[in-house]
């Protein structure tokens, strides 16, 4: 059997893995990367990017038709096939040449095939084909391998054959009826997506939307998708699942808050189903066993991203559970990369003119982006959270309808700006804004939570007018004059 050495193995060939792999080499070290799949990994291929290219057409309909001048120009809806043709584009036709090119040029060597652990600073390598390689590192293994969707254990779910995000990314033939079980990110952007496509479809949700959110958050997103006719059952559940020929029948159970229905329990039928309730780790055939880790759960870590007791082994991005998203992955990636070659070379993990190797920003600085109509940015705590974590905060709420930028903006521009305020320290810890084209605006709120920007320094940071910013100025009036 072939073996093979190197100073780090990184398990796992997505957005995180690579980075990971990319600062290591950077740092001096040899690195080898396994991939039983696509090198990129779910973002490139079935999250992030081809999602984000099925959602762009609906929002820019939306901006167009929102604007006096440029509606008259609109006169269709979504063209689905030339939507499918530039995810496919954007995806590559699943093809990771690209990908792998970029490896061969970052120095770092691709190892095709399923790798579990086998011991300590040991990687066993399943071919394709059934062959076995193993792989040695003289410093580190980073498990990078991500996370799956959760199927819940409901009677009939596994035969309905349901879709989860990967399939619906990367449809072919878009169905006429889905039901979307579930009501966080995933399922409300995919909503968003399949209702502009002219797909009937019903989102089943056990509470409301976008749960850990601002609650106006989610009832914007709820009160959109039935504007747009999606129907909206919360505080419902399927308590079983049945085929009937193609179709799919869900049983529901619970209040089936749709638009006028009743509490009585019903069914939907659909076409297809759409399960988007979670994730799990990709741990289950990792080979934990072998290092006293318990297969199947996510990998606890600390900030430099290293398992406890287990001094050689690392675990990056969704697979910690820390915060299941790429570009906090990324963020953990660049931090554990610097540390596994600081630390392999005898060097201080902060004795880098960048600062602190530590992914401290996944405890209370994280920002996401919902990419739904309208969409909603967040970054830090809501004003739930920071009750929890004993802040004395204060809520700032801003109407951005009212704001001069969004007169410009759009016809009827409709949303809402909230920052939560530590009156301790007089700085934001966390904020959340909803409402059209909103993502952009979230960078300079992450800039201020993380950076602690005191509130009176921020008065001298002028938003240029007449723009949708202007939130900042008028967050400071409603907070007050600085003393």
């Amino acid at each position: 059997m072939e073996t093979s050495e190197y100073d780090l193995i990184v398990i796992g060939a997505g957005a995180v893995g690579e980075n990971v792999a990319d600062r290591a080499v950077q740092g001096g070290l040899s690195v080898a990367i396994v991939e039983a799949e696509l090198v990129g990994g779910e973002c490139s291929y079935w999250a992030c990017m081809p999602s984000k290219t099925l959602l762009r057409p609906v929002a820019a309909l939306r901006a167009a038709r929102a604007v006096p001048g440029a509606a008259t120009a609109v006169t269709g809806g979504v063209d689905v096939a030339a939507t499918l043709r530039s995810r496919d584009a954007i995806v590559h036709e699943w093809n990771d040449a690209g990908q792998v090119g970029w490896l061969e040029g970052a120095g770092i060597d691709l190892v095709r095939g399923h790798g579990r652990l086998d011991g300590e600073r040991r990687v066993r390598v399943e071919a394709s084909d059934g062959t076995e390689r193993v792989l040695t590192a003289r410093h580190a293994v980073a498990v990078c391998t991500g996370s799956a969707a959760l199927l819940p254990d409901i009677p009939g779910l596994a035969d309905a054959e349901p879709w989860t995000s990967r399939e619906a990314t990367a449809v072919a033939d878009v169905p006429a009826r889905l039901a979307i079980l579930g009501g966080g990110v995933v399922a409300c952007e995919l909503a968003t997506a399949f209702a502009s496509f002219g797909t009937r479809v019903t989102v089943i949700a056990r509470s409301g939307l976008l749960g850990p959110f601002e609650p106006f958050a989610g009832e914007a997103v709820a009160a959109a998708l039935r504007d747009a006719g999606v129907d909206v059952l919360l505080r419902t559940e399927v308590a079983a699942v049945r085929r009937e020929g193609d179709e799919r029948v869900l049983v529901l159970r619970g209040e089936g808050q749709g638009e006028g229905e009743g509490d009585e329990a019903r069914e939907v039928r659909a076409d297809q189903l759409l399960v988007a309730t979670g994730r799990v780790p990709r741990t289950a055939d990792l080979g934990l066993e072998t290092v006293s880790l318990a297969p199947g759960e996510w990998i606890a870590v600390d900030d430099t991203m290293r398992v406890p007791g287990l001094d050689w082994l690392y675990a990056v991005g969704d697979v910690n559970h820390r915060a299941l998203l790429t570009h906090q992955g990324k963020y953990q990636a660049r931090a554990a990369g610097d540390v596994i070659a600081a630390r392999a070379t005898g060097g201080d993990v902060d004795d880098r003119p960048w600062g602190t190797h530590v992914a401290t920003a996944d405890h209370a600085a994280v920002p996401q982006v919902v990419f739904t109509e309208p969409q909603v940015a967040s970054v830090g705590l809501t004003e739930r959270q920071a009750a929890d974590a004993g802040v004395r905060a204060r809520t700032l709420d801003v109407d951005l309808g009212a704001l001069a930028g969004s007169a410009t903006h759009a016809k009827g521009y409709a949303g809402t700006a909230r920052a939560i305020v530590d009156e301790d320290r007089g700085v934001i810890v966390g904020a959340t804004i909803v409402g059209p084209d909103v993502a952009e605006l979230l960078q300079a709120v992450t800039i201020a939570v993380v950076g602690e920007v005191p509130l009176a320094r921020l008065w001298h940071a002028v938003p240029a007018y007449p723009t949708i910013s202007e939130l900042w100025l008028r967050w400071l009036e409603a907070y007050g004059r600085p003393h």
